[in-house]
Protein backbone atom coordinates (compact mmCIF):
# COMPACT_ATOMS: atom_id res chain seq x y z
CA UNK A 1 0.00 0.00 0.00
CA UNK A 2 1.14 3.58 -0.62
CA UNK A 3 -0.21 4.92 2.68
CA UNK A 4 2.11 6.75 5.05
CA UNK A 5 1.13 6.67 8.72
CA UNK A 6 1.50 10.00 10.51
CA UNK A 7 1.59 10.12 14.30
CA UNK A 8 1.80 13.94 14.14
CA UNK A 9 -0.97 14.68 11.68
CA UNK A 10 -1.20 18.48 11.11
CA UNK A 11 -5.00 18.79 11.59
CA UNK A 12 -7.51 18.00 14.29
CA UNK A 13 -11.20 18.62 14.92
CA UNK A 14 -12.94 20.13 17.95
CA UNK A 15 -16.67 19.70 18.55
CA UNK A 16 -18.83 22.82 18.53
CA UNK A 17 -22.31 21.37 18.98
CA UNK A 18 -25.51 20.17 17.31
CA UNK A 19 -26.93 22.39 14.55
CA UNK A 20 -29.92 20.38 13.31
CA UNK A 21 -32.26 17.77 14.77
CA UNK A 22 -35.43 16.24 13.28
CA UNK A 23 -38.62 18.26 13.34
CA UNK A 24 -41.18 15.90 14.95
CA UNK A 25 -44.00 17.62 13.06
CA UNK A 26 -42.44 16.97 9.61
CA UNK A 27 -43.03 13.46 8.22
CA UNK A 28 -40.09 13.97 5.85
CA UNK A 29 -37.81 13.89 8.91
CA UNK A 30 -39.43 11.00 10.79
CA UNK A 31 -36.26 8.88 10.68
CA UNK A 32 -33.68 11.63 10.97
CA UNK A 33 -31.73 14.49 9.42
CA UNK A 34 -28.11 13.67 8.60
CA UNK A 35 -25.06 13.76 6.34
CA UNK A 36 -25.42 17.27 4.85
CA UNK A 37 -23.69 18.99 1.99
CA UNK A 38 -22.87 22.69 2.45
CA UNK A 39 -22.19 25.76 0.35
CA UNK A 40 -22.24 29.54 0.10
CA UNK A 41 -24.67 31.37 -2.19
CA UNK A 42 -25.65 35.05 -2.25
CA UNK A 43 -23.62 35.71 0.88
CA UNK A 44 -25.46 33.07 2.92
CA UNK A 45 -24.25 29.71 4.21
CA UNK A 46 -26.56 26.77 3.51
CA UNK A 47 -26.79 23.13 4.47
CA UNK A 48 -28.33 20.52 2.20
CA UNK A 49 -29.24 17.79 4.69
CA UNK A 50 -30.48 14.33 3.92
CA UNK A 51 -34.04 14.14 5.26
CA UNK A 52 -35.28 10.60 5.99
CA UNK A 53 -38.99 9.76 6.05
CA UNK A 54 -40.54 6.52 7.31
CA UNK A 55 -39.42 3.53 5.31
CA UNK A 56 -35.90 4.99 4.84
CA UNK A 57 -37.06 7.26 2.01
CA UNK A 58 -34.64 10.16 1.63
CA UNK A 59 -34.88 13.66 0.21
CA UNK A 60 -32.37 16.51 0.04
CA UNK A 61 -33.43 19.60 1.94
CA UNK A 62 -32.14 23.16 2.12
CA UNK A 63 -31.50 25.11 5.32
CA UNK A 64 -29.90 28.48 5.98
CA UNK A 65 -27.21 28.25 8.65
CA UNK A 66 -27.52 30.62 11.61
CA UNK A 67 -24.10 31.95 12.59
CA UNK A 68 -23.41 33.66 15.92
CA UNK A 69 -20.02 34.88 17.14
CA UNK A 70 -18.35 33.32 14.11
CA UNK A 71 -19.72 29.81 14.58
CA UNK A 72 -22.74 27.88 13.26
CA UNK A 73 -25.35 27.45 15.98
CA UNK A 74 -28.54 26.41 14.18
CA UNK A 75 -30.53 26.40 10.95
CA UNK A 76 -33.63 27.84 9.29
CA UNK A 77 -35.45 25.26 7.16
CA UNK A 78 -36.18 26.27 3.56
CA UNK A 79 -37.83 23.15 2.19
CA UNK A 80 -36.82 20.31 -0.14
CA UNK A 81 -34.66 20.77 -3.25
CA UNK A 82 -34.37 17.17 -4.50
CA UNK A 83 -37.00 14.42 -4.31
CA UNK A 84 -36.73 10.79 -5.47
CA UNK A 85 -38.98 11.28 -8.47
CA UNK A 86 -36.87 9.87 -11.33
CA UNK A 87 -36.89 6.23 -12.39
CA UNK A 88 -33.31 5.67 -11.24
CA UNK A 89 -34.20 7.07 -7.79
CA UNK A 90 -37.20 4.80 -7.14
CA UNK A 91 -37.48 1.02 -6.89
CA UNK A 92 -40.44 -1.28 -6.20
CA UNK A 93 -39.66 -1.40 -2.48
CA UNK A 94 -37.31 1.54 -1.95
CA UNK A 95 -36.64 5.13 -2.99
CA UNK A 96 -34.22 7.87 -2.11
CA UNK A 97 -31.79 10.62 -2.98
CA UNK A 98 -29.19 10.18 -0.27
CA UNK A 99 -25.99 11.65 1.22
CA UNK A 100 -25.37 14.63 -1.07
CA UNK A 101 -21.83 16.01 -1.40
CA UNK A 102 -21.57 19.45 -2.97
CA UNK A 103 -18.40 20.99 -4.41
CA UNK A 104 -18.24 24.59 -5.63
CA UNK A 105 -16.21 24.48 -8.86
CA UNK A 106 -15.15 28.07 -9.67
CA UNK A 107 -13.99 27.31 -13.21
CA UNK A 108 -17.52 26.09 -14.05
CA UNK A 109 -19.38 28.65 -11.93
CA UNK A 110 -21.44 25.75 -10.58
CA UNK A 111 -22.10 23.77 -7.44
CA UNK A 112 -21.63 20.11 -8.41
CA UNK A 113 -23.61 17.61 -6.34
CA UNK A 114 -23.02 13.88 -6.22
CA UNK A 115 -25.68 11.84 -4.47
CA UNK A 116 -26.80 8.25 -4.02
CA UNK A 117 -29.81 7.44 -6.19
CA UNK A 118 -31.46 4.49 -4.48
CA UNK A 119 -33.59 2.95 -7.20
CA UNK A 120 -34.40 -0.44 -8.68
CA UNK A 121 -30.71 -1.09 -9.42
CA UNK A 122 -29.73 -0.38 -5.81
CA UNK A 123 -27.49 2.50 -4.67
CA UNK A 124 -25.92 4.23 -7.68
CA UNK A 125 -24.11 7.55 -7.94
CA UNK A 126 -25.84 10.41 -9.76
CA UNK A 127 -24.82 14.02 -10.47
CA UNK A 128 -26.69 17.33 -10.40
CA UNK A 129 -25.55 20.96 -10.81
CA UNK A 130 -26.79 24.33 -9.56
CA UNK A 131 -25.79 27.96 -9.61
CA UNK A 132 -27.68 28.89 -6.42
CA UNK A 133 -28.09 25.68 -4.33
CA UNK A 134 -31.86 25.98 -4.68
CA UNK A 135 -32.58 24.79 -8.22
CA UNK A 136 -30.78 21.64 -9.34
CA UNK A 137 -30.39 20.25 -12.84
CA UNK A 138 -30.01 16.48 -12.80
CA UNK A 139 -27.34 15.19 -15.16
CA UNK A 140 -28.21 11.54 -14.52
CA UNK A 141 -26.51 8.44 -13.13
CA UNK A 142 -22.75 8.00 -13.47
CA UNK A 143 -21.24 5.76 -16.15
CA UNK A 144 -17.78 4.27 -15.51
CA UNK A 145 -15.91 4.01 -18.79
CA UNK A 146 -14.39 0.56 -19.08
CA UNK A 147 -10.76 0.41 -20.16
CA UNK A 148 -8.89 -2.56 -21.62
CA UNK A 149 -6.45 -2.89 -18.73
CA UNK A 150 -9.14 -2.48 -16.07
CA UNK A 151 -9.33 -5.14 -13.36
CA UNK A 152 -13.08 -4.68 -12.94
CA UNK A 153 -16.03 -3.06 -14.68
CA UNK A 154 -17.27 -0.55 -12.08
CA UNK A 155 -20.63 -0.30 -13.86
CA UNK A 156 -21.43 -3.70 -12.35
CA UNK A 157 -20.99 -2.49 -8.77
CA UNK A 158 -22.92 -0.19 -6.47
CA UNK A 159 -21.06 2.97 -5.46
CA UNK A 160 -21.32 5.53 -2.66
CA UNK A 161 -19.38 8.35 -0.95
CA UNK A 162 -18.54 10.23 -4.15
CA UNK A 163 -17.01 13.71 -4.08
CA UNK A 164 -15.48 16.04 -6.65
CA UNK A 165 -12.31 18.05 -6.16
CA UNK A 166 -12.93 21.82 -6.48
CA UNK A 167 -10.34 22.47 -9.17
CA UNK A 168 -8.90 20.52 -12.10
CA UNK A 169 -5.81 18.34 -11.78
CA UNK A 170 -3.78 16.47 -14.35
CA UNK A 171 -4.94 12.87 -14.66
CA UNK A 172 -2.25 10.16 -14.79
CA UNK A 173 -2.31 10.42 -18.61
CA UNK A 174 -1.60 14.18 -18.37
CA UNK A 175 -5.12 15.28 -19.39
CA UNK A 176 -6.43 18.28 -17.36
CA UNK A 177 -9.39 16.73 -15.57
CA UNK A 178 -11.95 17.05 -12.83
CA UNK A 179 -11.10 14.37 -10.28
CA UNK A 180 -13.65 12.53 -8.19
CA UNK A 181 -13.25 10.14 -5.26
CA UNK A 182 -15.68 7.27 -4.78
CA UNK A 183 -16.23 3.95 -2.99
CA UNK A 184 -17.15 0.96 -5.20
CA UNK A 185 -18.86 -1.85 -3.31
CA UNK A 186 -18.26 -5.62 -3.26
CA UNK A 187 -15.18 -5.66 -5.48
CA UNK A 188 -13.08 -8.83 -5.69
CA UNK A 189 -9.59 -8.95 -4.22
CA UNK A 190 -6.92 -8.03 -6.77
CA UNK A 191 -3.52 -6.32 -7.09
CA UNK A 192 -2.94 -5.76 -3.38
CA UNK A 193 -6.62 -5.07 -2.59
CA UNK A 194 -8.28 -7.40 -0.13
CA UNK A 195 -11.88 -6.86 -1.24
CA UNK A 196 -12.91 -4.52 1.56
CA UNK A 197 -14.61 -1.31 0.45
CA UNK A 198 -12.01 1.37 -0.24
CA UNK A 199 -11.45 4.81 -1.75
CA UNK A 200 -10.90 5.08 -5.51
CA UNK A 201 -10.34 8.02 -7.85
CA UNK A 202 -11.62 8.68 -11.38
CA UNK A 203 -11.35 11.56 -13.86
CA UNK A 204 -13.41 13.63 -16.30
CA UNK A 205 -11.49 15.63 -18.94
CA UNK A 206 -12.04 19.38 -18.55
CA UNK A 207 -12.34 19.83 -22.32
CA UNK A 208 -15.32 17.47 -22.45
CA UNK A 209 -17.12 19.22 -19.60
CA UNK A 210 -16.57 22.60 -21.24
CA UNK A 211 -18.33 21.25 -24.34
CA UNK A 212 -21.19 19.66 -22.40
CA UNK A 213 -21.60 19.72 -18.61
CA UNK A 214 -23.30 16.32 -18.83
CA UNK A 215 -19.82 14.86 -19.30
CA UNK A 216 -19.50 15.11 -15.51
CA UNK A 217 -21.35 11.79 -15.39
CA UNK A 218 -18.82 9.85 -17.50
CA UNK A 219 -15.83 8.82 -15.36
CA UNK A 220 -12.59 7.24 -16.56
CA UNK A 221 -9.04 6.40 -15.47
CA UNK A 222 -10.20 4.56 -12.34
CA UNK A 223 -7.57 3.63 -9.80
CA UNK A 224 -7.36 2.53 -6.19
CA UNK A 225 -6.28 5.20 -3.66
CA UNK A 226 -6.50 3.73 -0.14
CA UNK A 227 -8.11 0.86 1.73
CA UNK A 228 -8.67 -0.10 5.37
CA UNK A 229 -5.41 -0.21 7.30
CA UNK A 230 -6.12 0.19 11.03
CA UNK A 231 -8.34 -1.51 13.58
CA UNK A 232 -10.89 1.35 13.55
CA UNK A 233 -11.32 0.81 9.77
CA UNK A 234 -11.63 -2.98 9.90
CA UNK A 235 -14.79 -3.28 7.77
CA UNK A 236 -14.30 -0.50 5.23
CA UNK A 237 -13.36 3.13 4.59
CA UNK A 238 -14.94 5.83 2.42
CA UNK A 239 -14.58 9.49 1.58
CA UNK A 240 -16.12 12.28 3.62
CA UNK A 241 -16.33 15.96 2.54
CA UNK A 242 -14.95 17.11 -0.81
CA UNK A 243 -11.17 17.51 -0.48
CA UNK A 244 -9.81 20.86 0.71
CA UNK A 245 -6.58 22.35 -0.64
CA UNK A 246 -4.09 22.92 2.20
CA UNK A 247 -0.35 23.75 2.20
CA UNK A 248 0.51 20.04 2.49
CA UNK A 249 -1.64 18.95 -0.48
CA UNK A 250 -5.30 17.88 -0.42
CA UNK A 251 -6.89 17.29 2.97
CA UNK A 252 -9.40 14.43 2.86
CA UNK A 253 -11.49 13.51 5.87
CA UNK A 254 -12.68 9.91 5.63
CA UNK A 255 -14.74 7.48 7.65
CA UNK A 256 -13.71 4.08 8.95
CA UNK A 257 -16.14 1.36 10.02
CA UNK A 258 -15.91 -1.53 12.49
CA UNK A 259 -18.50 -3.95 13.84
CA UNK A 260 -20.72 -6.41 11.99
CA UNK A 261 -23.31 -6.22 9.19
CA UNK A 262 -26.87 -7.51 9.32
CA UNK A 263 -27.48 -8.80 5.76
CA UNK A 264 -30.43 -7.21 4.00
CA UNK A 265 -30.81 -4.36 6.49
CA UNK A 266 -30.40 -0.74 5.34
CA UNK A 267 -30.05 0.88 8.77
CA UNK A 268 -27.41 -1.20 10.51
CA UNK A 269 -27.38 -1.52 14.30
CA UNK A 270 -24.03 -3.16 15.06
CA UNK A 271 -21.49 -0.89 13.36
CA UNK A 272 -19.22 1.90 14.60
CA UNK A 273 -18.27 4.84 12.36
CA UNK A 274 -15.33 7.11 13.18
CA UNK A 275 -13.55 9.82 11.16
CA UNK A 276 -9.89 10.13 10.26
CA UNK A 277 -7.94 12.02 7.60
CA UNK A 278 -5.39 11.77 4.82
CA UNK A 279 -3.19 14.20 2.95
CA UNK A 280 -3.22 13.49 -0.78
CA UNK A 281 -0.49 14.75 -3.10
CA UNK A 282 -1.36 18.14 -4.59
CA UNK A 283 -0.42 17.16 -8.14
CA UNK A 284 -1.07 13.41 -8.01
CA UNK A 285 -4.08 13.07 -5.68
CA UNK A 286 -4.13 9.30 -6.06
CA UNK A 287 -1.01 9.24 -3.85
CA UNK A 288 -1.46 9.30 -0.06
CA UNK A 289 1.30 11.29 1.68
CA UNK A 290 0.12 11.16 5.29
CA UNK A 291 -2.64 9.37 7.15
CA UNK A 292 -4.00 9.29 10.69
CA UNK A 293 -3.52 6.01 12.54
CA UNK A 294 -6.26 6.92 15.03
CA UNK A 295 -9.61 8.68 14.51
CA UNK A 296 -9.84 12.46 14.69
CA UNK A 297 -13.48 12.09 15.74
CA UNK A 298 -15.29 9.08 17.23
CA UNK A 299 -18.78 8.67 18.73
CA UNK A 300 -18.74 10.09 22.25
CA UNK A 301 -21.70 12.43 22.78
CA UNK A 302 -25.26 11.22 23.37
CA UNK A 303 -26.33 12.41 19.90
CA UNK A 304 -23.47 10.44 18.31
CA UNK A 305 -24.06 7.24 20.27
CA UNK A 306 -27.87 6.92 20.19
CA UNK A 307 -30.05 7.25 17.09
CA UNK A 308 -31.35 5.53 13.98
CA UNK A 309 -27.92 3.92 13.54
CA UNK A 310 -26.07 4.22 16.88
CA UNK A 311 -22.37 5.04 17.23
CA UNK A 312 -21.88 7.06 14.06
CA UNK A 313 -19.94 10.21 13.20
CA UNK A 314 -19.96 10.77 9.44
CA UNK A 315 -18.35 13.98 8.09
CA UNK A 316 -19.74 15.21 4.77
CA UNK A 317 -18.92 18.93 4.42
CA UNK A 318 -16.12 21.39 5.21
CA UNK A 319 -16.89 25.07 4.81
CA UNK A 320 -15.26 28.30 6.00
CA UNK A 321 -17.02 30.83 8.20
CA UNK A 322 -15.08 34.07 8.74
CA UNK A 323 -11.87 32.30 7.73
CA UNK A 324 -12.38 29.35 10.11
CA UNK A 325 -13.11 25.95 8.51
CA UNK A 326 -15.96 23.97 10.07
CA UNK A 327 -16.86 20.33 9.56
CA UNK A 328 -20.52 19.31 9.37
CA UNK A 329 -21.23 15.67 10.12
CA UNK A 330 -24.01 13.16 10.65
CA UNK A 331 -24.63 11.99 14.21
CA UNK A 332 -26.01 8.44 14.60
CA UNK A 333 -27.96 8.89 11.33
CA UNK A 334 -30.34 11.15 13.26
CA UNK A 335 -28.91 14.65 13.77
CA UNK A 336 -26.24 16.99 12.39
CA UNK A 337 -23.24 18.24 14.32
CA UNK A 338 -20.51 20.75 13.63
CA UNK A 339 -16.83 20.86 14.63
CA UNK A 340 -13.93 23.22 14.05
CA UNK A 341 -11.12 22.05 11.80
CA UNK A 342 -7.87 23.22 13.39
CA UNK A 343 -4.18 23.05 12.55
CA UNK A 344 -1.91 21.41 15.09
CA UNK A 345 1.69 22.40 15.75
CA UNK A 346 2.96 19.41 13.80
Amino acid sequence: MNDVVSEDFPYRVERVGVVMQPDPSDPNEAEGVLNPAAGWADGELYLLPRLVASGNISRVGLARVVVEDGRPVGIERLGVVLQPDRTWERGPNNAGVEDPRVTWVPSLGLHVMTYVAYGAAGPRTAVAVSSDLRTWRRLGPVVYRWEEDAEVDLNLHHNKDTLFFPEPVNAPDGEPSFAVLHRPMELPSASGRDGRESIWISFVPVAEVEKDVRALTVWRGHRFVAGPQFDWEALKIGGGPPPVRVPEGWLLLHHGVTGSWDPGRDQQQHVHYAAGAMILDADEPWRVLRRTSEPLLAPESEEERAGTVPNVVFPTAIIEVDGQPFVFYGMADSSIGVARLLRTNA
